[in-house]
């Protein structure tokens, strides 16, 4: 693979963290919609693709850590510390809603 090449895949799959990510924050929200809706179920549904999604970033984040600790020459990106911070602030607000689905969830029940 020429350098050109390999320079292309990386920002493919910088984006596709930034894409994925993305997609899990539009589930992560439609999720806490459905809380607002007493909908705990859909809310839960959502969270699965939210986490798939996550899930997705996150492996393409660490391969290219990897690349980078097996010795790898790896260029400084922008796009990729961008992807990064936007992985984790998404993986956040991702552990805040399943918290809250929980709290909910459970005051709900109580109130029964």
């Amino acid at each position: 693979m020429t350098l050109e090449e390999q320079n292309q895949k990386s920002i493919k799959d910088t984006m596709d963290i930034i894409i994925n990510a993305g997609d899990a924050r539009a589930f992560i929200s439609e999720a806490l919609d459905a809380v607002a809706e007493f909908n705990y179920s859909v809310a839960k549904q959502k969270m699965k693709v939210a986490e798939e999604k996550l899930t997705v970033a996150h492996r393409l984040q660490t391969k290219k850590l990897q690349q980078e600790a097996e010795g790898d020459d790896i260029q400084y990106s922008v796009l990729f510390t961008h992807a990064q911070d936007t992985l984790m602030t998404i993986k956040t607000e991702f552990n805040l809603t399943n918290k809250l689905i929980t709290v909910f969830e459970k005051r709900d029940q109580q109130k029964r």
